[in-house]
This record gives C-alpha cells, sequence and structure tokens, in this order.
C-alpha cells in the first residue's frame, strides 16, 4: 500500500496510507487534505493541486509530461524544480511520497 506524507506551509504533516493506481489529488480529496483541492482545468489553469516533491522522491516518479510542464507555470506559486502537479502522479505499491503543498493555491 503506497503511503503519502503531505506537509502544508506551516509545518504540519498528514500522512496517509493511498491506494494503488489513484493520484497524490485524488488521496488528498478523498482524505479531507485542505490544500489541495479537486477543481481542475479551464481557467484554473492547474492551479489547484500544485505540490513540490521532496528531492529524494523525484527519482521514484515518471518523468513529467509536455503537458504538466506547460500547466505548471499557471500555478498561484511560483514554480520550483521539484514542483509537479499531484493530479500527474499515479502511486506505485509500496511507494513512499513526501509532498510539500503552497501556501496558497489559487
Amino acid at each position: 500500500m503506497p503511503t503519502v506524507h503531505f506537509t502544508d506551509a506551516a509545518g504540519t504533516t498528514t500522512t496517509i496510507n493511498a491506494n494503488t493506481g489513484d493520484s497524490v489529488m485524488e488521496t488528498a480529496v478523498r482524505n479531507g487534505v485542505s490544500a489541495i483541492v479537486a477543481e481542475c482545468g479551464g481557467s484554473l489553469s492547474c492551479a489547484t493541486c500544485h505540490v513540490f516533491v521532496a528531492e529524494a522522491d523525484l527519482p521514484s516518479l515518471e518523468p513529467m509530461g509536455e503537458m504538466e510542464d506547460e500547466m505548471l507555470y499557471g500555478t498561484a506559486v511560483d514554480r520550483e524544480d521539484n514542483s509537479r502537479l499531484s493530479c500527474q502522479i499515479r502511486l506505485c505499491e509500496d511507494q513512499e511520497l513526501h509532498v510539500t503543498t503552497p501556501e496558497t493555491q489559487v
């Protein structure tokens, strides 16, 4: 079972056991992680599910696609080298992932 550790901008960490194949966003929304919103597309330009992935965890993720790369320029907080869209991160069996949510999403 995958595990996601969500750390908010204030430093509070919530650890959630997730379902294999779910996205990080689906896991957050299902478990009430308030810093990630399940509203996508249109004028929001992916500004609702931006996360910063722990540097040590980046190699375990699939490479970023062109669309995700472009959409990260529409986030409310400037992107960083470890920025990803949580809706694009699918969880694998026994994966442990650490993400930090930005101070604001929209």
